[in-house]
């Protein structure tokens, strides 16, 4: 469902299934939360190239995380993502606090 890799406190979440929905949400917080108190996370990287739908429990995730995420001065982005899911992101306004980047290699240079 998700692969997730830490590189130099920079967490990569790689989603492999196509829908961030109610369906899959809470079970990819939970991961998140747990690897975020277990190990030394500063930075948050989301791959979005598999998912083409989400829903609001989706931005939930990507909000929560960077609450978290950011009140340690640490930092939220996304890659990969598709116009259809870009869309979401700037209806809901995520575009504002959360780097959007075309690939893994911006986002670490926006870092």
């Amino acid at each position: 469902m998700v692969r997730y890799s830490l590189n130099n406190k920079n967490l990569l979440v790689k989603f492999e299934m196509t829908e961030l929905d109610h369906h899959v949400s809470r079970a990819i917080r939970e991961e998140i939360d747990e690897i975020l108190m277990t190990k030394s996370v500063k930075n948050i990287i989301f791959d979005f190239k598999n998912i083409n739908f989400m829903d609001s429990s989706g931005i939930g995730v990507i909000i929560g995380r960077y609450k978290k995420i950011s009140s340690d001065k640490g930092t939220v982005s996304v890659i990969n993502i598709n116009p259809r899911v870009k869309k979401v992101f700037d209806l809901s306004g995520m575009n504002k606090i959360i780097n959007v980047c075309s690939s893994y290699e911006e986002a670490l240079s926006s870092l």
